[in-house]
């Protein structure tokens, strides 16, 4: 533990873009108390007509201090908006320079790294020291060979230079474990994924298939494309929660899946595919064609190897009374030790096998009938097969490369096993 970290601060005030605005408003306070962080409205955000609650039943619109969901230390609805591995990293190294390097993250305060990180986060929030001036924390402009410098700096554990830092800083409220910043460029907002050096293949082109073939798949995907820095890969996945007006940029709240099952991480284990199913059917905007999109996905994860698919790589936007499923993100294959592989989130009745079998078991979760959701499969290894040198090529993936994905990632043949000849 590092001894002279900064103090911690005692509260933070939460801003928000109201739907439809560029400019955000004050919401309301979050303070520290006996070591949990708690929530209430300011006076000035009730009496707006147009407030809408930050995220029900969570963060319900009246006074006072609002209760926590059992089990968690914060609002996961605010949470949600914070730094994940690699934001912390990157605050770490900015706040205690090389000593950072070694640092386990909690040395430094929840509220710290609300009030550190980037303004430009997921969502509709942001977090700010005054209820009544607000100062975004913004990254100056940098190129994608800087950025890419500075993150190899950061994952080194050395000390960022200053104009290194300041471009850096904008892109660490963005959630994941993988270096990344965020850019602008012609009128779109992307998040730039970068490669690490401990990466056993070339994850950034692999990502990039992935979720170009889960498109071709007919699912609905954040849009990608590839992007060269100082010789390496660099993936770029255009933003779903930014949308460009004549006015500027407005924001979409969303929740991640798992604010949606009242989680947070230490309870990370009991999410569920089939829960967020049954959350799916209550409170969801066309609920049967959202379940259909989201078993697609879940078949998609397990043919193409994505075991990452943790309850914090779904999410969902909120309009202050419903919620819809935003396009898909991070289905990333993932390195398998052996054939048998399990899913982050559980699939069904405890159980996360990495094969179909699981999948059509769950099928009525998402009102389908075994018919229709073996369809699902069929059409899906299909297209991954037909598309499966066109996409390569595109992303002009090596021979080698390809050979290492193919049917260990992609189409491994335990995923298949327990189909009865289906």
């Amino acid at each position: 533990m590092i001894s002279d970290a900064p103090s911690a601060p005692t509260e933070a005030y939460v801003w928000v873009w109201l739907p439809g605005a560029v400019t955000p408003v004050v919401a309301g306070r979050l303070a520290a108390e006996d070591g949990q962080l708690h929530f209430n409205y300011g006076r000035s955000y009730l009496d707006r007509p147009e407030a809408i609650p930050l995220y029900e039943p969570e963060l319900p619109l009246r006074p006072g201090r609002l209760p926590l969901p059992a089990g968690l230390s914060m609002p996961g609805c605010l949470r949600d908006a914070a730094p994940d591995a690699w934001g912390r990293r990157v605050i770490l190294n900015r706040l205690l320079g090389a000593r950072g390097a070694d640092a386990d993250p909690v040395v430094l305060d929840e509220l710290v790294y609300l009030l550190e990180s980037g303004s430009d986060r997921v969502g509709a929030l942001d977090f700010q020291a005054s209820a009544t001036i607000y100062r975004p924390r913004l990254g100056a402009g940098a190129s994608l060979e800087q950025l890419l410098a500075a993150a190899d700096l950061v994952q080194r554990g050395q000390v960022l230079p200053p104009e290194l830092d300041a471009a850096l800083l904008h892109g660490s409220s963005i959630g994941g474990a993988r270096p990344k910043a965020l850019i602008e460029d012609e009128g779109r907002k992307f998040v730039a994924k970068f490669s690490t050096a401990g990466d056993l293949y070339n994850v950034v082109k692999a990502e990039f298939i992935a979720m170009r073939l889960a498109r071709l798949c007919g699912l609905d995907v954040a849009p990608v494309s590839l992007a060269r820095a100082a010789g390496r890969d660099v993936l770029l996945v255009e933003r779903f929660d930014r949308a460009r007006t004549a006015a500027g940029w407005t924001r979409r709240p969303l929740v991640s899946a798992l604010t949606l099952m009242g989680l947070d991480e230490m309870m990370a284990r009991y999410a569920s595919y089939a829960q967020l199913a049954e959350i799916i059917r209550r409170r969801f905007h066309d609920a049967p064609a959202t379940l259909a999109e989201l078993f697609g996905r879940l078949v998609f994860n397990v043919l193409c190897g994505n075991t990452d698919d943790h309850a914090r790589n779904h999410a969902a936007f909120w309009d202050g009374s419903m919620l819809a499923l935003t396009p898909a993100y991070d289905i990333c294959p993932q390195p398998r030790s052996g054939n048998e592989a399990s899913q982050a989130m559980m699939i069904t009745d405890g159980r996360n096998l990495s094969r179909v079998a699981t999948c059509l078991e769950a099928a009525p979760h998402f009102l389908l009938s075994q018919d229709r959701a073996l369809a699902v499969v069929r059409d899906q290894v299909a297209c991954i097969t037909a598309h499966w040198d066109g996409v390569c090529a595109e992303a002009a993936l090596p021979e080698i490369d390809r050979r290492t994905l193919w049917q260990r990632q992609f189409l491994n043949p335990d995923a298949l096993i327990g189909l009865d000849g289906a």
